[in-house]
């Protein structure tokens, strides 16, 4: 008998592909100009010269044995160097190469720290609004995943809430600093806070937290926002990056975790992840995005029309009259809805070709996001739909 348990899966909508492919269908019909996609956390700004550059030198003039050949078990040397001086220099940090694993993107990174850490039955905790994907993540890993109520106030923790959720069968917390969906980066106070608060309870459980760090847009911080680096702060944190956005590299699949040094057992995480990858047949990514990354990963794509559009989107949603907090970073922003409804409200939208997604299933009920990594130019032309919109549906504007 096949496996029930992903049979069942098979029947779970991804509302947000979902929307994605309804725009697509609708752009058929008026041309996708016409259609004001907000649905897809897709980069829309080309990668680096430089990285194009560098692959294609290396394709022109290395070694074939050297770019396609298996790499090691635990990560091709010459990127976890190149990681862990990057980091040391920018945060910092006392990272070596053996604190640093090669993963395909973060979401292998959150896959491989989560079996480091807990074993099946654990539970693990995580902060409302939170990437939906965590589910499989830890439910696969065999754990339980508890999520803490969002402080829709300021998408910072719910204190209250976090240290009641806190309890003793808790082996990791999971955090997304800058924040999908909220734009929101948990500032200074909130990560002294989330330090104190888990140094203590580890203490008063006798067994260590580990603070599992999901970091794919830690590049993408506006201007006067307070986003400093998290394992500064907390000595059992394992960070989990992805280059998907910095480098603009989705597709490739390429990012890392990097265990802090001053973490408990901190020598044995990384080559745990190497046996945690024979079980799960990830076997790092390919040797030459390794490679090719490692050469550019100081350097980042052109990354200030994010910043532009969500000045566009959020100037004219406070304008209209919606509730909304201002992001510290990434190219997402969670308005409230205009309904308590927010599934209905995001289906009165598409009448007006704004395709919108609501929040329920990130935990913010009520709320919708809008990814705005798309061109500015296109921002513009729908910030008058959405006026007319919020004035001849709702009444506002």
């Amino acid at each position: 008998m096949i496996n029930q348990e992903y049979k069942a899966m098979l029947g779970a909508k991804n509302v947000i592909r979902n929307l994605a492919e309804y725009a697509s269908s609708r752009g058929k019909e008026i041309g996708y100009e016409n259609v004001f996609d907000f649905s897809l956390g897709n980069p829309s700004v080309p990668a680096p010269i430089q990285f194009t550059d560098t692959m294609i030198h290396m394709l022109e003039d290395e070694s074939p044995m050297k770019l396609h050949g298996y790499s090691p078990t635990l990560g091709d040397p010459s990127y976890k160097e190149a990681i862990a001086a990057s980091l040391n220099r920018r945060f910092g940090m006392s990272y070596t190469a053996d604190h640093i694993f090669p993963t395909t993107g973060a979401a292998g990174a959150i896959a491989h720290a989560v079996r480091a850490v807990t074993k099946p039955g654990d539970t693990v905790l995580t902060i409302a609004p939170f990437f939906p994907e965590y589910m499989p993540y830890i439910e696969g890993a065999g754990c339980k995943l508890k999520v803490v109520p969002a402080n829709t106030e300021t998408f910072q923790i719910n204190t209250d809430a976090f240290e009641e959720m806190l309890t003793s069968d808790v082996m990791a917390v999971l955090i997304n600093t800058p924040n999908n969906p909220s734009g929101i980066a948990y500032s200074t106070a909130t990560l002294e806070f989330l330090a104190k608060t888990m140094t203590r309870k580890a203490e008063e459980f006798g067994h260590p937290i580990y603070l599992l760090s999901d970091e794919p847009y830690r590049e993408i911080i506006f201007k006067g926002a307070d986003a400093p680096y998290v394992s500064k702060f907390y000595k059992n944190t394992l960070s989990c990056y992805s280059f998907s956005k910095a480098l603009s590299l989705p597709g490739e699949r390429i990012g890392y975790i990097a265990v802090n040094p001053e973490a408990d057992d901190a020598d044995y995480i990384v080559p745990m992840c190497g046996q945690i990858s024979r079980g799960i047949g990830h076997n790092c990514p390919p040797s030459i995005i390794q490679q090719a990354v490692g050469r550019v990963c100081d350097m980042t794509s052109d990354l200030s029309v994010y910043e532009t559009n969500m000045n566009i989107i959020y100037d004219t949603l406070v304008d209209i009259g919606f509730t909304v907090v201002k992001p510290g970073g990434t190219f997402y922003i969670l308005p409230k809805a205009l309904e308590d409804d927010s599934v209905a409200f995001c289906n009165k939208a598409k009448d007006y070709d704004l395709i919108l997604v609501p929040a329920d299933n990130f935990g913010a009920p009520g709320f919708f996001r809008m990814a705005y990594c798309i061109d500015t130019e296109k921002v513009e032309r729908a910030m008058p739909k959405l006026r007319q919109f919020a004035k001849e549906v709702y009444g506002l504007g």
